[in-house]
């Protein structure tokens, strides 16, 4: 798989947010269409909702770490583990390149201070994406 840490910045740039600029690039490496993957990650721009919490390129990247990693049996749900544990590696890696997995925080709301733009919020998590889920893809 060649990079599309770009076609992120390009959906983002067409309006889509952070969560689906993330989400939508690789949704099809995960078995979801890119519609499906739009409308399930829009209510997690700025932050959640616009709260500014969890960053929401970095809640893109769990969505797809989820995808990637289910078991999908209802009945047995086994795979949480190490889904959690993957979506755990995902957040210390942005949170160790840019300070925080906060929205607000990483706009410098409170604060003044700008830690990390969001389409380099947006870059950065689709970074650590292709090295942490589609490696092998490459």
């Amino acid at each position: 798989m060649k990079t599309r840490v770009m076609e992120t910045k390009e959906r983002h740039d067409k309006g889509f947010n952070c969560c689906q600029a993330v989400a939508c690039t690789y949704c099809d490496l995960v078995g979801m269409d890119e519609e499906t993957a739009f409308k399930a990650c829009e209510a997690f721009g700025a932050g959640m909702g616009g709260m500014q919490g969890t960053c929401g390129a970095v809640s893109g990247a769990v969505f797809l770490a989820g995808l990637k990693n289910s078991c999908g049996d209802l009945n047995r749900p086994v795979s949480k583990g190490k889904t959690y544990k993957i979506s755990k590696k995902i957040a210390e890696e942005f949170r160790k390149k840019n300070g925080s997995i906060i929205c607000k925080e990483l706009k410098g709301v409170e604060t003044k201070q700008i830690l990390r733009s969001c389409e380099g919020c947006i870059m950065d998590a689709a970074e650590i994406i292709e090295r942490l889920l589609f490696e092998e893809e490459n």
